[in-house]
């Protein structure tokens, strides 16, 4: 059994946890990992592409990239800093992190238990597993768990959280049951005209409502417990900052998901992908004009994936600073590079034609791939395939395609 800090979810995506790719698979084989994607992810039927009435014209892509690089100009002209507070009064992360910032996690490894800090940062933290290549974090943290400063005497949680940034509260869940976040809220800002979303978790009490404009340093909500796998003593916020994939993200859900409804619209977890949020804090504190393209030009490519062009694909459209193309040109299809968390870092024009996503690069590794992605690519060296589960999600990217 795991004790981890969220014993049944990712720490990402709120959504139930049966119906997540890599529940439990550290205590899998590869082969069953694979399996389990298969099972639980159904392909989506594709609709067939609409014929070409007018050859002689500019192809759709084209047009589409002229517009991206155009896009992409004014983007960079306006270079928007980001002004990032802190959500809570916990400042330790200005003073080396560690302990006195993170919460703890809890976790049983080769029957030993611990309590490492470790756990509460992003990134691949949690569940190790013992490999040829020496010891594997296979579970992914989307962000960062900050603990309490403040309690009253019965050891309840006071401490305020407030937004990090100017923004507009776009959704609230205030049903602990539905998520294994339990009551959170996500607030859309818009910097240099593309949108990001911060998450605050594991809340008592929430006091915005969708709608809401909200300012730099506002009080939103009273940290808390509430979401799976919490005690009091582990009482924190769980914050996170988040590209979005797809605003036609329902339909795709409803589609593979028919037996466990999506309660959270587009702002389900499988929707929105984390950057390194305590990162970004020390970078800004070292470098306050530092912009978000500029932070996410140091993440390293991890794999990359070609996709069927599709006028859907709103990647580009959200984030024009990911396309990196010098002038328009006809394009088939578009080649994503992934960081190893699967998070978006740039978008090329590609030649080849492709009708479903392929992966086209992957970092060499001598461990299965399953174990150092989030359940998207499985296989080793030459044998490294997107799993059921990767396909879906890429699909997402272009749906409907």
């Amino acid at each position: 059994m795991r004790h981890d800090a969220f014993p049944r979810s990712t720490g990402r995506r709120p959504v139930a946890f049966d119906s997540l790719p890599n529940a439990g698979w550290e205590n899998r084989s590869a082969n069953e990992r694979d399996s389990r994607a298969a099972a639980n992810y159904r392909l989506v039927p594709q609709a067939r592409d609409a014929p070409h009435k007018l050859r002689n014209r500019l192809p759709w892509s084209t047009i589409t990239f002229a517009a991206l690089v155009c896009m992409k100009s004014l983007t960079l002209a306006q270079n928007q800093a980001v002004d990032l507070a802190l959500p809570t009064d916990n400042d330790a992360l200005f003073r080396g992190g560690g302990p006195a910032f993170y919460q703890y996690i809890e976790r049983e490894h080769n029957g030993q238990r611990s309590t490492p800090w470790e756990g509460g940062q992003y990134g691949f933290v949690r569940d190790p597993v013992e490999t040829g290549a020496g010891v594997v974090f296979t579970r992914f943290h989307e962000g960062i768990d900050i603990r309490c400063l403040h309690r009253d005497a019965n050891g309840e949680p006071l401490d305020e959280v407030r937004a990090i940034a100017a923004g507009k509260v776009v959704y609230t869940n205030l049903a602990p049951a539905h998520s294994n976040y339990g009551n959170y809220i996500v607030v859309e800002h818009r910097w240099d005209g593309s949108p990001y979303y911060s998450l605050y978790a594991h809340l008592s009490a929430i006091d915005v409502h969708a709608g809401k404009a909200v300012q730099r340093g506002e009080h939103i909500a009273v940290m808390g417990y509430t979401g799976a796998g919490l005690n009091q003593e582990r009482a924190h916020v769980h914050l996170e900052l988040n590209l979005i994939l797809s605003h036609h993200f329902e339909p795709w859900y409803n589609q593979l998901f028919k037996q466990e409804p999506n309660r959270h619209g587009i702002y389900n977890g499988i929707n929105l992908d984390g950057i390194d949020i305590a990162r970004l804090y020390l970078e800004l504190n070292k470098n306050p004009t530092l912009t978000i393209p500029e932070f996410l030009e140091q993440e390293k490519t991890f794999y990359k994936v070609t996709v069927p062009r599709s006028a859907n694909f709103e990647l580009p459209k959200n984030y024009p600073w990911m396309v990196k193309a010098d002038a328009a040109q006809r394009t088939r299809s578009w080649e994503v590079c992934f960081a190893r968390s699967g998070l978006p870092l740039r978008i090329e024009p590609s030649h080849r034609h492709v009708s479903q996503p392929e992966l086209t690069y992957v970092e060499p590794s001598p461990i299965d791939y399953s174990l150092l992605t989030r359940g998207e690519i499985a296989g080793r060296g030459k044998q490294a395939h997107l799993t059921e589960y990767g396909q879906q999600l890429m699909r997402l990217l272009v749906y409907p395609k």
